[in-house]
């Protein structure tokens, strides 16, 4: 017997609709018969996508920079429109915005392209990076314009400006390019200050406004500096402050010791910040996939060349280490901050490896059941003691600006923040960060060359939230900023906020002018403690809260309650006085 086959028996039916039509549908189901609806409660996690979290570390790393240059572009733009007349630069700012999205097409970012692809990504990402640097300089002069300087506190002083880009007041180290001297305070106060090892001036700049600025003065060749010195050979190589002691092995310069002065731990239980390096090679997926059985392959680790030390406090302790690998050179200085409990390793490489994967290596002294690492406007957990088959396929996984372990019996912690990497492995004891890879295909020179990008130990008490590791962060990512102004009068005193989002669970994603008012003006922000929060907004500048949007600035009532990990976006318009 011949059966007759039709189309419909291979296919299954399709229907052209709109996408508000289908999601009336689903709503429906929703609410009519719910069990018919498919729920998946977990990132769609790519299996033989892997390794570009790591590849092509080149396009990470300027991608990251050009999203904190566009929020930063816009922001400053927005506010410098409001105080000085200054032109918003809407079209430059879209040219940018465009430039970066297209390079966030899914074989670029990724890092999976051929080699002519990224020679013409790198130019867009130099264009967007110059633009936005000079959109920034030219806010931020705007603004300092309308800053009333006063009179120098002390004789041969000149201003400048520290401004902070993000929501809430910080404190940090600050380093200035105006050789050796000493700052001051409006007030005429000498401020600690040191000499950096290039011939520059740091202090900790304190408490600097959110979304806002502090006035300083200088004194070039000012009095006697707590001088920065190379000792060589090393005599020891502690970085110490009051929160945090850090001890290098001067045979390995690896992390010896990392201990917590204020609960009296050791943070590690093996030495931290060990470069640890794999065979990765023989998939069809090269740039794609790490190999899934890497860790078989295990290679020499590197050779110790040299400890320096650059600085030695008070402000700033820096000690450089140098290391090499068969083809590869390493430049690591570990930096410590007075007041303040990071560790930051900021690291050059010139990689020259064919096949390999290097990772870096922190065991810890606790033992966390989850580890918590940051995505888009979120938060996500997995187990690091992985039971299912799909949970012990997710050994590999992609983070924003940190991830955490966090004991809940010892109640400590500690996050590993970075400032351009993506890919994480995790066990209950250990975090490892992916810092290059060289696969060959589709593009056989990826990743060789030279290579710059930071990371950071946050030890803490508590979990990730109670220690506010969301916005250790976004300050590791978004350093607060010098301008060097004249003296000159103004409508604003040395110290102001111009705006602030009244709830330490709120991060500002977006100040822009709307796209079809010009009257109007766009905050965006979003709840990152997964806690009900409210937007209680101080500003200074001439503007009324108005409406809700929706991320198409289409209005809805004005609700300023936003729940956990919630996208708020709000209208404010020119409010005259």
């Amino acid at each position: 017997v011949k059966q007759r086959w039709q189309a419909s028996d291979f296919f299954p039916e399709i229907i052209s609709t709109t996408a508000l039509n289908y999601l009336e549908k689903v709503k429906k189901t929703l609410l009519q018969q719910p069990e018919l609806i498919p729920v998946w409660q977990a990132d769609l996690y790519l299996e033989l996508h892997r390794g570009y979290y790591t590849t092509h570390a080149d396009q990470k790393r300027a991608n990251r920079q050009a999203e904190k240059s566009l929020y930063t572009a816009e922001l400053w733009s927005s506010i410098a429109s409001l105080v000085n007349h200054f032109t918003y630069p809407q079209s430059a700012l879209e040219t940018a915005w465009k430039k970066t999205l297209f390079n966030q097409f899914h074989d670029i970012l990724p890092g999976t392209s051929i080699p002519e692809v990224f020679t013409e990504a790198n130019q867009d990402w130099q264009a967007v990076h110059s633009l936005t640097e000079n959109l920034i300089q030219q806010a931020l002069t705007a603004i300092t314009g309308q800053v009333n300087t006063g009179q120098p506190p002390v004789k041969d002083a000149q201003p400048f400006i520290i401004f902070n880009a993000l929501n809430g007041s910080r404190s940090e180290v600050v380093i200035l390019s105006l050789g050796a001297g000493q700052v001051y305070d409006t007030k005429g106060q000498e401020i600690l200050t040191q000499k950096t090892f290039d011939g520059q001036c740091c202090f900790l700049a304190e408490n600097i406004p959110s979304i806002g600025y502090q006035l300083y003065w200088f004194v070039p060749q000012g009095q006697d500096l707590n001088q920065s010195v190379i000792i060589e050979p090393i005599a020891e190589t502690i970085l110490e402050n009051d929160d945090v002691r850090g001890v290098i092995d001067p045979q390995t310069g690896d992390i010896a010791s990392f201990y917590d002065k204020h609960q009296q731990r050791e943070i590690f239980r093996q030495p931290g910040n060990q470069l640890q390096f794999f065979t990765d090679q023989g998939q069809y997926w090269d740039a794609w996939n790490i190999d899934p059985s890497y860790q078989d392959y295990p290679l020499p680790s590197a050779q110790l060349e040299s400890l320096i030390w650059l600085e030695q406090g008070p402000i700033r302790w820096r000690l450089r280490v140098i290391k090499t690998w068969q083809n590869s050179h390493f430049i690591q200085d570990y930096i410590l901050d007075i007041h303040s409990p990071v560790l930051t390793i900021q690291t050059q490489v010139n990689w020259q490896e064919d096949h390999v994967l290097v990772k870096t290596a922190f065991p810890f002294n606790l033992s966390s059941e989850a580890i918590a690492y940051e995505v888009a406007c979120g938060v996500m957990e997995k187990p690091t003691r992985p039971q299912t088959e799909a949970e012990k396929a997710q050994w590999e996984i992609a983070a924003h600006h940190w991830a955490d372990l966090t004991d809940t019996t010892q109640n400590y912690g500690v996050s590993l923040l970075n400032d351009c990497k993506y890919g994480y492995d995790y066990q209950p004891q250990q975090l490892r960060l992916s810092l290059l890879r060289s696969p060959k295909w589709p593009d056989p020179h990826c990743d060789r060359g030279e290579h710059h990008f930071r990371y950071g130990l946050y030890p803490h008490t508590g979990n990730w939230q109670t220690a506010q590791t969301v916005r250790q962060g976004h300050q590791f990512n978004v350093p607060l900023r010098v301008i060097y102004p004249e003296i000159h009068p103004g409508q604003y005193g040395d110290r102001h906020s111009f705006l602030d989002l009244g709830s330490e669970n709120l991060g500002l994603m977006a100040f822009k002018r709307q796209e079809d008012h010009p009257q109007g003006w766009i905050l965006r922000c979003y709840e990152y403690q997964g806690q009900k929060t409210a937007l209680n907004l101080q500003t200074s500048l001439p503007l009324k809260l108005q409406h809700s949007t929706n991320l198409l600035e289409e209005f809805r009532p004005l609700n300023v309650t936003i729940t956990p990990w919630k996208i708020a976006s709000f209208q404010l318009l020119i409010d005259p006085p």
